[in-house]
């Protein structure tokens, strides 16, 4: 008897969960499948639009001119005077370091710079290394 009623049970069920289902979700599922039409397109707009956008990237600075930057004599705030307030700062075993860092991403290319500066105890420089691929600094140091 048990499973007797269970079977009636279980059909019963099964219509009532298919109704609710139907009065829920039936009227969005068109919804949906109308509005399927306009995002594949705009997917695609925006992806060729995104090649067309330029993103900057780090702060603005200007290349060193390097007979500037003399080891042992060039501090800190000729530095800051030259190209302004550094990107980062660190250290590296155990010497300040400064970097200004630059880049730019435009239709698929990028181009960046980058300028790092190691400190002696005093403040002056001991090291610094600029490296780029800005078209102007590609031809002026090679």
């Amino acid at each position: 008897m048990h499973k007797t009623h269970c079977h009636q049970v279980g059909p019963l069920l099964s219509q009532l969960l298919s109704a609710w289902w139907l009065a829920e979700f039936a009227p969005v599922v068109p919804y949906f499948a109308m509005r399927r039409s306009w995002w594949l397109p705009s997917l695609v707009a925006l992806t060729l639009l995104g090649g067309c956008i330029s993103i900057n990237f780090g702060r603005a600075f200007p290349s060193p001119d390097l007979p500037a930057i003399v080891a042992g004599q060039t501090d800190k705030a000729a530095l800051q005077r030259m190209f302004g307030e550094p990107y980062q700062v660190g250290m590296d075993s155990g010497d300040a370091t400064w970097r200004w860092f630059y880049g730019r991403r435009e239709g698929g290319i990028e181009i960046t710079k980058d300028l790092t500066v190691r400190f002696n105890a005093n403040g002056t420089v001991k090291s610094y290394s600029f490296t780029s691929n800005f078209p102007e600094d590609m031809q002026r140091l090679k």
